[in-house]
C-alpha cells in the first residue's frame, strides 16, 4: 500500500522568542522537523510534502533535497494547510499521514501501528490520540459505545462532560487519500476564527457514514514544541531514550540524567560513559572505551580500549588504547595514534601523533607532523605562528623534546634526537643529534647581599 505524508510545517513558533524557526532548533543533534522525517523514512512513506511559511528557507535548508515543498502563503488553519498539498495526492490511492512538524518524539512504532489499524478494520481514517493528566486547552475525543470516534470537539466548545474526557487529539491522522481530498473540499471557514480546521474532515467523515478510528499513542509521543521549555522537555526525553538504545546494545552510562548523546553518534560494547559527558555529531566510539566524566566529544572517531578523561576534542582520531586527559584538548585535524599518552592540560592543534608517543603534561602540539615513540616534555610547545600564518613542524621517530622546549616553525627533528631542556630550536637537527640552545648558566655569588633593605 503507498504511504504518503502531509507535514504541517508553516508555523511561526511566535513563543520560541528566536530568530529562528522552532522547526530547526536541535533536539539530540538533529532539527526538530528532521526527527519527524526519520520515523516517516522508517515506515516507507516514500511521498512527503512538507507545508511551509514562515522562515521557509530554513525549514528547506534543515530538510534537504529529496522531499516536496509547497507554500502557505497564510497561515488559515490546518485544514487550509493540508489544501495545498492536495495536488500532490490526486493521482494517489492508499493512505496519508497527516503529522505535525514540530512533534519529534513522535516514533514509527506508533505511525506503523497506526496505519495497520487503519488497514485492518476498514476506517476511512485514524486519529492518533492520547490521555493527557491535564488536557485543558485541547481538543477533546468523543467516542461511541463501540470505540469508533464520534466527535472531536475543542476545549472551548465543550460541555462540562465533555471537558472530563481525558483523551485528545494529537492534530496526527491516517486518511483514506481519496476521502480525505474529497472532504477537504468540502470544510468551510465559518468559526470565530475565520480558518479552515482539519478536524472539519472527520465530522464529514462521519456524517458521510464512514468509519473514523483512534489510535492511543503514549501522550510524549504527540507533545509539540512551541517555546523553550517544551524544547528542553522532549530533549530530555530524547536523550534517555537514546541512552537506552546503547545500554541495551551493551554500552554503561553512569548516569543517563547528566549524559547527553546526539541521535547519530555509535558507541562499540563494553565501553563506558561516565556522567557530565556529551558526545556529539558524528562521534564514533570503539570497544571497551571509557569516556569521561565530563568530556566532550563532537564529529571524533575512537578506537578500542582508548581512556578520555575530562577532555575536549572535535574534528579529530584517536587511536586503539591511547589516554587522553585529564584536563586535554584535542583540536580538529589532529590524529593520536596507538597507544598513545597526551596529558594534563595538554593541547593538540591539527597535528598527526604517532604510536607510542607521549605528550604527558603541559605542552602545545599545533600543525605538526610526530613521529612515533617520541617524548615531549613538560611545558615544551611548537611555536607554529609568525603573526601571519601557520608554519609546519617535523618531529621523527623516537625523538626526545626536553621539559621547557620551544620548537619554533618551520624546522625539523629528524628521528633519534635529543632536545635539551630549556632550549629554543631554530634550525634543523640532525638525526641521532643532541641540540641544545640556551644561554650557559651564570653564577653572581653573594649577588642578595646587595639589595637594598
Amino acid at each position: 500500500m503507498d504511504i504518503c505524508a502531509i507535514v504541517l510545517a508553516a508555523g511561526e513558533g511566535k513563543r520560541m522568542r528566536s530568530k529562528k524557526s522552532k522547526l530547526v532548533h536541535r533536539v539530540a543533534g538533529r532539527p526538530v522537523v528532521c526527527w519527524v522525517r526519520e520515523a516517516l523514512n522508517s515506515i516507507g512513506a516514500l511521498e512527503q510534502v512538507y507545508v511551509v511559511g514562515h522562515m521557509q528557507d530554513q525549514v528547506r535548508a534543515a530538510l534537504g533535497e529529496d522531499v516536496a515543498f509547497v507554500i502557505q502563503e497564510q497561515q488559515l488553519g490546518t485544514g487550509h494547510a493540508v489544501m495545498q498539498a492536495a495536488p500532490f495526492l490526486e493521482s494517489r490511492g492508499g493512505c496519508t499521514l497527516v503529522l505535525v512538524g514540530d512533534a519529534p518524539l513522535i516514533t514509527d512504532a506508533t505511525l506503523r501501528a497506526a496505519v495497520d489499524l487503519y488497514e485492518s478494520d476498514g476506517y476511512a481514517a485514524i486519529v492518533i490520540t492520547a490521555d493527557a493528566e491535564d488536557p485543558t486547552g485541547l481538543g477533546r475525543v468523543v467516542r461511541d459505545p463501540d470505540g469508533n470516534i464520534q466527535a472531536i470537539v475543542e476545549h472551548r466548545d465543550a460541555t462540562p462532560q465533555e471537558r472530563k474526557i481525558r483523551e485528545i487529539n494529537s492534530g496526527m491522522y491516517v486518511f483514506n487519500t481519496p476521502l480525505l481530498l474529497s472532504a477537504l473540499g468540502r470544510i468551510g471557514s465559518q468559526n470565530a476564527q475565520n480558518e479552515y480546521y482539519l478536524t472539519d474532515t472527520i465530522s464529514i467523515l462521519i456524517g458521510d457514514g464512514h468509519r473514523v478510528g483512534a489510535y492511543k499513542a503514549p501522550f510524549e509521543e504527540t507533545v509539540g514544541i512551541n517555546d523553550r521549555v517544551q524544547l528542553a522537555q522532549a530533549a530530555r526525553i530524547m536523550n534517555h531514550r537514546i541512552c537506552e538504545r546503547h545500554m541495551r546494545a551493551g554500552v554503561t552510562i553512569q548516569d543517563p540524567d547528566s549524559t547527553w548523546i546526539d541521535a547519530t553518534v555509535r558507541i562499540g560494547p563494553d565501553s563506558e560513559v561516565l556522567s557530565g559527558s556529551h558526545l556529539e555529531g558524528e562521534t564514533v566510539i570503539g570497544e571497551d572505551c571509557r569516556i569521561g566524566p565530563d568530556t566532550r566529544l563532537t564529529d571524533v572517531t575512537v578506537g578500542d580500549g582508548v581512556f578520555l578523561e575530562r577532555t575536549a576534542a572535535a574534528g579529530c582520531k584517536v587511536g586503539d588504547g591511547s589516554r587522553v586527559g585529564p584536563y586535554a584538548c584535542l583540536r580538529p585535524g589532529t590524529e593520536i595514534g596507538r597507544h598513545c599518552r597526551v596529558g594534563v592540560f595538554v593541547e593538540i592543534d591539527n597535528a598527526k601523533i604517532g604510536d607510542h608517543t607521549q605528550a604527558s603534561h603541559l605542552a602545545y602540539v599545533g600543525d605538526a607532523n610526530v613521529g612515533s615513540g617520541v617524548v615531549v616534555g613538560c611545558g615544551s610547545v611548537t611555536a607554529n605562528n609568525d603573526g601571519n600564518i601557520r608554519q609546519h613542524t617535523e618531529i621523527g621517530d623516537n625523538v626526545f623534546v626536553g621539559s621547557n622546549t620551544v620548537l619554533v616553525a618551520p624546522v625539523e627533528i629528524h628521528e633519534n634526537a635529543y632536545i635539551a631542556a630549556g632550549s629554543t630550536i631554530t634550525e634543523t637537527v640532525p638525526a641521532g643529534a643532541l641540540a641544545l640552545a640556551r644561554e650557559r648558566q651564570t653564577v653572581k655569588k653573594n649577588w642578595v647581599r646587595r639589595l637594598p633593605t
